[in-house]
């Protein structure tokens, strides 16, 4: 399973030009779900990302969660987080998982995350075409791949 924080001032989310979810100062968070995810990985990276001191204390230091800052949270699912691009040009998405797979684990990443954060998760919708807007917060992107735990 792999994750993309980004520290955001703003984000959003639009679908067929509605806007489906809208947060302040958090974490937009993309997800990608591979074939051999299970309920162990959502629970490592749950708590991982609520825990993650990626925010500025009064000293400008990244010492601080989201948890502590009382920041929103956004997920949004992307099966491109698993492309192969080792052969060719086109990427390969065969790691990722399908639709039957990747939407129970998706879901149940959400509920997690809302019960370990303490924060409501706002989300985008599983498979929709989805226009999301961010305006990154310093910039921090961070990477998290729980099968590869650095």
């Amino acid at each position: 399973m792999r994750a993309v924080l980004q520290r955001v001032s703003e984000a959003s989310v639009v679908i067929d030009g509605v806007e489906k979810s809208r947060i302040g100062w958090g974490l937009l968070i993309l997800l990608g779900i591979e074939n051999e995810d299970t309920v162990e990985d959502i629970d490592w990276l749950c708590k991982k990302i609520a825990a993650m001191r990626i925010f500025s204390d009064a000293e400008g230091l990244m010492n601080l969660s989201v948890q502590d800052i009382a920041g929103s949270l956004l997920v949004v699912s992307q099966f491109t987080l698993h492309a192969s691009t080792q052969k060719g040009n086109r990427p390969s998405f065969i790691k990722a998982a399908r639709p039957e797979t990747a939407i129970p684990l998706y879901e149940q990443f959400v509920q997690e995350l809302e019960q370990i954060s303490g924060r409501p998760v706002q989300t985008g919708a599983f498979g929709a075409d989805m226009k999301v807007s961010l305006l990154n917060d310093g910039p921090v992107t961070i990477l998290i791949d729980s099968k590869n735990k650095e």
